[in-house]
């Protein structure tokens, strides 16, 4: 089966995490797996830029972009230019509260390029799904991808839920959500077409990613649609 890695990094990250993968171990999973094509993303652009170049149809490029650092705003169009095909935002990397005003300079320049935004989510005080939804309810026509659909607290997974049942315009990505059942509760509750498979690599390992949607409940046409259609759609 066909898969696409909705979320992923290269590079060491440090301190609490201590974790890292260089740009030919991505690979290599990748192929380990039947990773077809993952959605990168790395703060120094270039980095990024350079793998879509050195593997052509393996990587889609992800615009890290900071809203409290102007040049990285003003850098966007050039890198849609160049290939990429959605923006990152990190709020908890960088500070800033998910549904602040200093966004919407971003999003505007993703709605003009049609893009997608992915949003990190589960951290307060800055990246909350309640946060996320009302950044998606201001920009109606940006599709935005809430990343780890609340993460770890059960409390902030049923708020993404809730939050994309009201915005059609939200999507969710499950990397890091250790709850299967909530997978096939958003298939089944959001949309078959708005729950997309990823594995934030370094941070998670695919097989643990994978196994999570195979135990989830969903039939093998969700299974393919989570795996690898929805993403598809999303980043075309």
């Amino acid at each position: 089966m066909k898969i696409i890695d909705g979320h992923a990094h290269i590079g060491y990250i440090g301190g609490w995490a201590d974790v890292g993968i260089t740009g030919e171990q991505l690979i290599a999973q990748m192929d380990r797996f039947d990773i077809e094509k993952t959605v990168l993303c790395h703060e120094d652009n270039e980095v990024t830029l350079d793998m879509m170049q050195k593997y052509p149809g393996r990587i889609i490029g992800a615009v890290y972009v900071n809203p409290l650092n102007q040049s990285t705003v003003d850098s966007m169009e050039n890198y849609f230019e160049k290939g990429f095909k959605a923006v990152k935002l990190n709020p908890l990397r960088h500070a800033y509260c998910a549904d602040s005003e200093a966004l919407d300079p971003v999003l505007h320049k993703a709605e003009k390029a049609g893009v997608p935004v992915c949003i990190h989510s589960g951290h307060p005080p800055y990246s909350l799904p309640w946060q996320i939804g009302l950044l998606a309810e201001r920009h109606p026509d940006v599709k935005v991808m809430m990343i780890h659909m609340g993460h770890g607290h059960g409390v902030y997974i049923d708020a993404a839920l809730k939050m994309a049942r009201r915005y059609p315009n939200l999507f969710l990505e499950m990397s890091g959500m250790p709850m299967p059942s909530k997978i096939r509760e958003a298939y089944e509750t959001v949309g078959n077409d708005r729950i997309m498979f990823g594995t934030d690599t370094p941070f998670h390992d695919p097989s643990v990613e994978l196994q999570k949607v195979l135990v989830s409940g969903v039939d093998e046409t969700g299974i393919r649609r989570i795996l690898y259609d929805n993403a598809a759609a999303f980043f075309a």
